[in-house]
């Protein structure tokens, strides 16, 4: 019996283990015959790097530095360009036995893949997470997708667009407000804020969600306009309304601070764990859901009785009208959404409409602290274009032009060079045939099914597509990690944006068709600069978000500038006591400390702060300022 046992059992150690060398076999050969250069990686390093990697490092050196790179996450925003140099491309492989995985930062490359929609759909496999509360336009593909985008484009147009600066303007002034509070304007400074990450997410889902569904949401200093529609009052109130523990906000707050918890464990077990993590996820999704499901029921009713949209983008009830708002000879013609397809849309466009232009705005507020002569320079703009106008009375069609083609502009567009929402971008060859590629000259064949990754944070600091010199602040040999949004105001173009995709399938699948940037700014070669990424599967709300993060930083601005707070070194006591010199000696701390702090970002949804990192600022009023005028770029 046991002789039987161990024979059963050397036979199956004896069958994985030659599976295992044939898998890596097979697909080493596979990566040969593509062309392309490859790294053979391990996956149980990958799996445990955290556990494994001071284990890895007493090998020797040259057996895991560069594997060991491409298998930490987030491993292009750390380490740069260090391993696209070591191998001498833009555009390599990496291969263990159960997958291959294709990495570029070539523009070429990247332009052409996100254009041909068909021959490298997105890998939907890697959103599965997006799904949890039901399809969406970000998580489908083929004619799903098409359907789900002719639904949830509608509602992105310049009208909107104009409502969104208006709404921006508004949610900041009730954030100044709050970071203010009782006595900050007398004073003329905030306290120290370690909140800044939190309070932009505030922001942006305040935002997107009077723009986009229609709901007031507050800030802990304001109270509920009177004329406010009573079915949406319980959506926006501070107390959490009859059936529901928390309010709405929270409840989106939690479920995406937790949606990796969300995912893991399921509702029986959240609900019944005897851990605090578990009963707090559990509140977050069931008050959500509720929420979304008595959301949906208030829209439907609406297109059922006719009723139109009184005010915003109203992206719910878009949704909603697929199903609810078709007359029984157009339900004949045309599909509709299921309800899961309309909450997950709904989600969909919360995460995206707010996570993502919260995090950039977070970056850039961060990074103009960092850099006061950048900080003096769009103030200097901001002054040219509103004066001491009351930003309520700024007009859309008037100024939006001007925004983007200012310093404002200039800084957004640089902070999304840097820091992308994502950092890379995956797509899939198509399942039905190899697929071609041109990478520096030469011509390689992907084979069906390979995953593609478009490392958006690499390519946007690629030596080869963007003018560049040695860095003044590091001494690097280029400048392309630093913070210069004077880079966007030079001449020299290497590519347009209007230039004619001659791969592309020629459909209008909606949505903002124009350049992510200023016609008057340096214009990248098409695929060098992709936050929003590029072709049909290109973000639906880039407009919207830019359009926010222009409004937001121009009423900043205007009467305010942002510090970094130095308490960790001196007291304001100590600090008021300095002179210029001192000043600028403690202030080159602190931007030390917050540069170091930012380039330990990490994505889970989207490239963030986590685990309580944050940079401390103060935001004072102009004029008031500790170090702004006394430091300059260093």
């Amino acid at each position: 019996m046991l002789f039987t046992l161990w024979a059963a059992l050397s036979a199956a150690v004896a069958y994985a283990v030659f599976s295992y060398f044939a898998a890596w076999r097979r697909n080493v050969l596979i990566a040969r015959k593509t062309g392309l250069k490859y790294f053979m990686v391990r996956l149980w390093w990958q799996l445990g790097i955290k556990i494994w990697s001071p284990m890895i490092k007493i090998l020797p050196k040259w057996i895991w530095e560069y594997r060991l790179l491409v298998m930490t996450p987030d491993w292009a925003y750390s380490t740069g360009q260090k391993v696209f140099e070591y191998l001498g491309t833009d555009t390599f492989l990496t291969v263990s036995p159960y997958d291959i995985l294709m990495y570029t930062q070539d523009a070429e490359v990247i332009h052409r893949i996100t254009q041909r929609r068909e021959a490298f759909p997105k890998d939907i496999d890697k959103y599965s997470l997006l799904s949890m509360f039901g399809h969406n336009v970000l998580t489908t593909e083929a004619q799903t997708w098409r359907l789900h985008r002719k639904v949830t484009s509608a509602s992105f147009n310049e009208k909107n667009a104009a409502h969104t600066f208006s709404e921006a303007i508004y949610q900041t002034r009730g954030m100044l407000d709050e970071l203010f509070g009782a006595g900050g304007e007398t004073k003329g400074t905030t306290k120290t804020i370690t909140t800044l990450e939190h309070d932009t997410m505030t922001w942006a889902l305040n935002v997107i969600g009077y723009v986009g569904f229609g709901l007031r949401l507050l800030w802990p200093n304001q109270k509920m306009p009177e004329d406010t529609d009573p079915k949406l009052v319980k959506y926006g109130s501070l107390d959490p309304p009859d059936g529901h523990s928390i309010t709405f906000a929270k409840s989106v707050e939690r479920t995406l601070d937790k949606i990796i918890t969300i995912l893991v464990f399921p509702d029986f077990l959240l609900k019944h764990l005897p851990f605090k993590f578990a009963s707090y996820t559990y509140e977050a999704k069931a008050n959500y859901l509720q929420y979304m499901d008595e959301f949906l029921r208030d829209k439907a009713k609406e297109a059922q009785a006719g009723e139109s949209t009184k005010e915003g983008m109203d992206i719910m009830g878009q949704l909603v009208q697929s199903k609810y708002g078709l007359s029984p000879s157009e339900k004949a013609k045309q599909a509709g959404l299921d309800d899961a397809e309309i909450v997950g849309n709904a989600f969909i466009m919360i995460v995206a409409g707010h996570e993502t232009t919260a995090n950039t705005l977070h970056f850039a507020i961060a990074e103009l602290a960092i850099n006061p002569a950048t900080q003096r320079r769009l103030q200097k703009d901001v002054d040219s274009l509103f004066g001491d106008s009351d930003p309520s009375t700024w007009d859309y069609e008037k100024n939006i032009n001007a925004m983007t083609a200012s310093h404002i502009g200039a800084c957004i567009n640089e902070t999304l060079r840097l820091m992308p929402p994502v950092t890379l971008i995956p797509k899939v060859v198509s399942a039905s045939s190899d697929q071609t590629i041109t990478a520096q000259g030469k011509t390689h064949v992907l084979p069906s099914g390979l995953s593609c990754n478009l490392m958006a944070v690499s390519v946007q600091r690629n030596p080869r597509f963007w003018p560049t010199k040695s860095s003044e602040k590091t001494g690097a040999p280029t400048d392309l990690d630093d913070f210069l949004p004077d880079r966007w105001y030079q001449t020299q173009n290497t590519g347009t944006d209007d230039e004619k995709d001659e791969e592309g399938d020629g459909v209008d699948y909606g949505g903002f068709q124009g350049s992510d940037t200023s016609a008057s700014f340096y214009r990248p070669v098409r695929g060098s600069y992709i936050p929003f990424s590029d072709g049909p599967r290109s973000c639906l709300g880039r407009r919207i978000a830019m359009v926010e993060m222009n409004a937001v930083l121009a009423v900043i601005f205007q009467k305010y500038s942002v510090e970094l707070a130095v308490d960790e070194w001196a007291s304001d006591g100590e600090v008021e006591n300095m002179d210029a010199a001192a000043r600028r000696e403690l202030y080159k701390k602190a931007q030390a400390k917050a540069q170091k702090t930012l380039n330990e970002a990490t994505s889970v949804l989207t490239l963030k702060l986590h685990g309580g990192k944050h940079v401390p600022v103060r935001i004072v009023k102009r004029g008031k300022e500790r170090f702004v005028n006394d430091v300059e770029l260093s």
